[in-house]
């Protein structure tokens, strides 16, 4: 092997790969394989002697090609070093103590406060340019926006969103707009041009670093506290030496396999400042503090068979089937292979030795392909209708589309989307019952949900359904004929107008629907959160003839209710839930109907914060003690059931 010539290779691999993952929001390996490879690199390196002036082991990051503003970090932000060996851990103690924690995955982000409050947020960028995302960073779950601290300082943290918001947000998302896991639904959030978007994904922030010129703290245990008392919060962390940083290790790492949010492995810093600080830096990394990273569980196995899943928008999913695994102590057989571009990627064929793990230890996927035939061909048909199929390239990404608009697959996806809860809300239309509806001819369109009374008969000699479940149907449609203007928009399922979206829109045209289906590309851009792809998705949905009769027959059968918010003594406040409910079945009812009499809801107690609602108002929790620092009203939920006359 010439490693020179490996060497350059392994350069340009490693770069391709840190440009689409830093600054694209995209993967074109895996964290495992991208590690692997610079193990390597760094090998030849130091047995050659040779590094290339744009070696990923000799920088940090890549440039910054985003068309957010570029600010200059006052401080360079550097990469940390990794190891999988526990005993480097201990090296790096030696006699001093050290501060531990599970390292997340999500976007850095650097926060500045000047006079108590927030000025400025950068992403890393490449270490020492970033982008400005005050905006986004403004609308995060659970940061302060003031502070009792009126210095200057700022804290560096990471972004993240947490494993149920990834798979609740990439299920209201059609495939080629569907992230491939929560670091990069993270990183695409905080960089968004419109605050509305990253403010509908609760993104969470974790401190981890404090830099105060003008407050003197020795050690690094003592400035994670203070860090908290401003109202922040940090990932989880223990005080160690190299006596029981290995037994720490496992601890940590057997935590962080259910941790909420996704992690990287694990963080080893030294707790004494000035200790620390003397130990400097190398170009790329702080002599400091070490990352360390368990392998992830990879299990060989055959692939037996891509599965195509059409979507409501027409886009049409490959899954891999494989032979049965057992991976971090579940039997896993499937894998999305999220798009055509992966697919292609990964040279696949029918009977291939893969490699199969999963990602932060929860979401299966296809790490690596050992034979790499390329014999599978992409279907020339729908799976589902047999309609001619098409490969499309929106963005960066292959997406293979079914041609047919009468896809009965689509249907199903627009069908269950629209009776869905946060949709009309209709109790008793699984997917599989409306699966045999749609086989049956008794529905076709969202209209026909609410003609089922004509097919009595045809119905309930259906499996599962008897006089009772029939009956209950029935009445579950007819109260499901009142719904407000938003919900029904909503339930249209357009494409890029989500529930927040659909209550703007409403709201900017006051409730008129017939200004809202006459709105001109101009005039929905005047509508608060919305971006150009927001207002040409809505424009061309209502000029669409199909929708707009379709729209035409929907209000002739609901009863559009009024919006009473106005009146209403919660609308314009800000609430904070917290704790365990008693009235309310969880938290997402409670959230809607105080959205729905027009209040708005926050994750974390700040000044701005009208109520927090609590049903244990003596509790010594964080946000129970925020909200008597700040005075904010703390109410039990009976209470607020008062306050709306409930």
């Amino acid at each position: 092997m010439n490693k020179t010539r490996r060497i350059k290779e392994l350069t340009n691999i490693l770069n391709e790969a840190s440009q689409a993952y830093y600054q694209e929001n995209r993967e074109i390996m895996s964290d495992k394989e991208f590690d692997e490879l610079l193990d390597e690199l760094q090998t030849l390196e130091e047995e050659t002697g040779i590094r290339m002036s744009n070696s990923p082991t000799q920088k940090v990051g890549s440039e910054v090609v985003s068309a957010l503003k570029k600010v200059r970090h006052e401080e360079k932000l550097l990469s940390l070093n990794k190891t999988k060996n526990l005993n480097d851990l201990r090296s790096l103690l030696k006699d001093q103590d050290g501060v531990f924690s599970i390292k997340l995955d999500g976007l850095t982000i650097s926060l500045t406060y000047e006079n108590g409050k927030l000025v400025q947020a950068l992403t890393r960028g490449d270490g020492e340019t970033g982008e400005d995302v005050l905006h986004n960073a403004k609308r995060f779950s659970n940061i302060p926006l003031e502070v009792s601290c009126k210095e200057k300082f700022t804290v560096r943290g990471e972004a993240v969103i947490s494993y149920a918001d990834f798979l609740k947000i990439n299920g209201l998302l059609p495939p080629e707009e569907q992230y491939k896991n929560p670091r990069n639904l993270a990183s695409g959030s905080v960089r968004q041009l419109n605050s509305e978007i990253a403010a509908s994904r609760n993104i969470h922030f974790y401190a981890f670093q404090l830099s105060m010129p003008n407050k003197h703290f020795n050690r690094k245990s003592e400035q994670l506290p203070w860090i908290e008392s401003q109202g922040f919060e940090t990932a989880d962390y223990f005080i160690v030496d190299r006596d029981n940083v290995e037994e720490t290790a496992q601890w940590l790492i057997d935590k962080a396999r259910n941790y909420k949010a996704a992690t990287d492995g694990l963080v080893l810093t030294i707790d004494n400042i000035g200790y620390a600080k003397s130990l400097g830096a190398t170009s790329k990394f702080p002599k400091d503090s070490l990352a360390f990273k368990w392998e992830d569980e990879s299990i060989k196995t055959r692939l037996m068979a891509i599965e195509w899943q059409p979507g409501r928008m027409g886009n049409i999913t490959p899954v891999a089937v494989f032979e049965p695994v057992e991976l971090e102590g579940t039997t896993v057989s499937r894998a999305s292979l999220h798009n055509v571009s992966i697919l292609e990627g990964l040279k696949l064929g029918i009977g291939d030795t893969i490699s199969v793990f999963k990602a932060n230890m929860i979401i299966p996927q296809v790490e690596k392909n050992h034979t790499r035939s390329n014999t599978y061909q992409i279907p020339f048909y729908c799976p589902s209708c047999g309609g001619g199929v098409t490969v499309k390239k929106p963005h960066e990404s292959k997406i293979l589309v079914c041609t047919n608009t009468s896809c009965p697959a689509q249907l199903l996806q627009s069908l269950s989307h629209f009776v869905g809860r946060e949709a009309l809300n209709i109790e008793g239309l699984s997917y599989s019952s409306l699966e045999k509806f749609v086989n049956a001819g008794i529905v076709s369109s969202p209209a026909d949900i609410f003609k089922i009374e004509q097919h009595k008969d045809k119905i309930m000699s259906f499996p599962g359904f008897g006089e009772r479940s029939y009956h209950r149907l029935v009445q579950n449609t007819k109260k499901a004929r009142k719904v407000s203007l938003h919900s029904l928009i909503y339930a249209l399922g357009i494409d890029y107008i989500g529930r927040s979206a659909s209550k703007e829109l409403c709201r900017y045209f006051q409730n008129d629907i017939d200004a809202i289906i006459n709105a001109d590309v101009e005039s929905l851009l005047n509508v608060p959160g919305f971006g150009s792809k927001m207002a040409q998705s809505v424009s061309d949905y209502f000029r669409n003839s199909r929708n707009k009769a379709l729209v035409e027959e929907l209000l002739s059968i609901l009863e559009i209710q009024e919006d009473k918010t106005s009146a209403s003594r919660v609308s314009g406040k800000i609430f904070v839930i917290t704790g365990s409910l008693e009235h309310f079945q969880n938290r997402d009812e409670m959230e809607r109907f105080i959205e729905s009499l027009g209040g708005r809801l926050a994750k974390s107690v700040t000044s701005k914060t009208d109520f927090l609602i609590t049903n244990d108002p003596s509790s010594g929790s964080s946000k129970n003690r925020k909200a008597r620092e700040l005075k904010v009203s703390v109410i039990t939920e009976r209470d607020f059931l008062s306050m709306t006359g409930s």
